[in-house]
C-alpha cells in the first residue's frame, strides 16, 4: 500500500506540474523512472518490490501489454497506411526483419557463450519501437508531418508483428535448459499458440466492431457505454485466447486491428478510457523499471552489455532502415531520421520482464533483463538528447535562404 501511495503521489505531482516540466523534456515515464531509481536504490531502500507470485505478476504484465498493443493497433492512422503504404511496407516487411537479424548477429558477436535461442529472444526484446519516450519529437511541428505520420504507423504495428516472434524464441529458449529438450515441439506449441491468438482476436475484434457500429448507428448506446465496450474488447480477446491455449497479447493486438475500421464510425475519443488505463498501467511499470535500473547499477557495469546496448540503439536499426528505403522518394536525411528514430520503451521493458520470468533460474532471464535495462536507458539518453537538435535542423532546412527572400 505504501508503494501504491508513493506512485500515486508522484503521478499527481507530475500532472499538476506537467506544463512546467515539459519545458525541460521531463515526461511522465522519465519522472516515474527517476522516482523508482531514487526510492529503491541503496543498501536499505525505502521501497523494495518482491515478486513472490511470479505467475500472477506475469499475467498482470501480459494484460498491460495486451491493452497497450490494442490501443496501438486502433490508433494507427488508416490514411497514413494508404498514403505511405510503400514506405510502411518497406519498414515492416524489409527493415524490421533485417533489424531483428542485425540484433541477433550483434548479440552473437558480443555474447558468444550464450545459447542461440536466448540471443534470439534478446533481439526481439531490444528491437520493438516505442515512441512514448520521444513523444515530444513526434509532436514537434518542425519535423515534416509525413515523417511523423510514418513513425506513428510503424510504432503502432511493429510491436504486434514482433510479438509472435518473441513467443517462438522464448519457447525455444525455455526448452534449451530442459534435459532431453524437444525444440520442434516447443516451436510447434508457440506457433499453435499464435494461431489460436489470431483466431480469438479476429473473432472478438470483428464481432465487437460490427456490433458497436450498428448499435451506435441505431442510437442504442451512449458515448460513455461505448467507451466501456471498447475497453472490454482487449480483455475479452485476451481471456478467450488464454482459455483456448493461445497468447493473450497477440490476440489483443489482432482484435485492435480488426475493430479499428469500426472505431472511425464511433464518437471521437471512444478509445480514450482504454488509452488512459494503459497510460496509468505503463507508468507503474516505469516505476518498477526504476528498481531494475537500481539493481543493475548496484551490481556494477558490464562493458559488453553497454556496448551492445549502444549498438542496438543506433546502427542495428539505422542501417537496415536506410537501406530498405533506398528507391523511395525520401531524401537521405529523411531516411537517416527514420532510421535514428527507434526509441525503446515500455514494449522492451514488458518483453524483457516476460523473458526473465520464463527463463528464470537458467541465467538467461537475468542476462536478458540486464541487457534490456541498459538498452532502454541508453535509448532514453540518446533519443532524448537528440530531439531538440533534430528539430532545429529541420527548422533550418525549411527556412528560406536570404537569396530566395530577396527574389521573392
Amino acid at each position: 500500500m505504501l508503494a501504491v501511495t508513493v506512485i500515486a503521489g508522484i503521478l499527481f505531482t507530475w500532472c499538476v506540474l506537467s506544463r512546467r516540466l515539459a519545458l525541460w523534456s521531463i515526461t511522465a515515464p522519465i519522472a516515474m523512472m527517476v522516482a523508482g531509481i531514487a526510492l529503491t536504490s541503496g543498501s536499505d531502500p525505502p521501497l523494495v518490490f518482491d515478486f513472490g507470485d511470479l505467475a500472477g505478476f506475469e499475467r498482470a504484465v501480459e494484460v498491460v501489454l495486451a491493452l497497450l498493443l490494442f490501443v496501438d493497433a486502433t490508433e494507427v492512422p488508416a490514411g497514413g497506411i494508404r498514403r505511405e503504404r510503400s514506405v510502411v511496407a518497406r519498414l515492416l516487411g524489409v527493415a524490421l526483419p533485417l533489424t531483428l537479424g542485425a540484433a541477433f548477429l550483434s548479440a552473437l558477436a558480443f555474447f558468444p557463450d550464450r545459447p542461440g535461442w536466448v540471443l534470439a529472444t534478446l533481439a526481439t526484446v531490444v528491437v520493438p519501437l516505442d515512441l512514448a519516450p520521444a513523444a515530444a519529437l513526434v509532436r514537434d511541428e518542425r519535423i515534416p508531418a509525413r515523417l511523423r505520420e510514418v513513425l506513428n504507423v510503424e510504432g503502432g504495428l511493429s510491436d504486434g508483428i514482433v510479438s509472435p516472434v518473441f513467443l517462438i524464441c522464448v519457447a525455444a529458449a525455455a526448452e534449451y535448459r530442459t534435459v532431453g529438450s524437444d525444440y520442434a515441439e516447443a516451436l510447434l506449441d508457440a506457433v499453435g499458440a499464435a494461431g489460436w491468438a489470431v483466431g480469438a482476436g479476429s473473432l472478438v475484434g470483428y464481432l465487437a466492431g460490427w456490433l458497436l457500429r450498428r448499435s451506435w448507428a441505431k442510437g442504442w448506446t451512449l458515448p460513455a457505454a461505448a467507451r466501456l465496450a471498447v475497453l472490454s474488447v482487449p480483455l475479452a480477446a485476451y481471456s478467450l485466447s488464454v482459455f483456448l491455449g493461445g497468447n493473450g497479447f497477440v490476440a489483443s493486438f489482432v482484435a485492435g486491428v480488426c475493430v479499428a475500421p469500426a472505431m472511425r464510425h464511433l464518437p471521437e475519443g471512444t478509445v480514450r478510457m482504454t488509452d488512459d488505463l494503459v497510460t496509468l498501467s505503463t507508468l507503474a511499470l516505469w516505476f518498477l523499471f526504476g528498481q531494475l535500473v537500481s539493481d543493475e547499477f548496484w551490481d556494477g557495469f558490464h562493458l559488453s552489455v553497454v556496448l551492445y546496448a549502444v549498438l542496438a540503439c543506433t546502427l542495428v536499426r539505422l542501417v537496415p532502415v536506410t537501406v530498405a528505403l533506398v528507391g523511395t522518394d525520401l531524401s537521405l536525411a529523411d531516411r537517416l531520421f527514420l532510421g535514428w528514430m527507434g526509441p525503446r520503451g515500455v514494449a522492451s521493458v514488458v518483453f524483457g520482464l516476460l523473458a526473465a520470468i520464463e527463463l528464470r533460474g537458467s541465467g538467461g532471464g537475468d542476462f536478458i533483463s540486464r541487457v534490456m535495462v541498459i538498452t532502454v536507458m541508453v535509448s532514453i539518453v540518446l533519443h532524448g538528447l537528440s530531439a531538440e537538435p533534430i528539430g532545429r535542423r529541420y527548422a533550418r532546412g525549411r527556412r528560406p535562404s536570404p537569396e530566395s527572400r530577396v527574389r521573392g
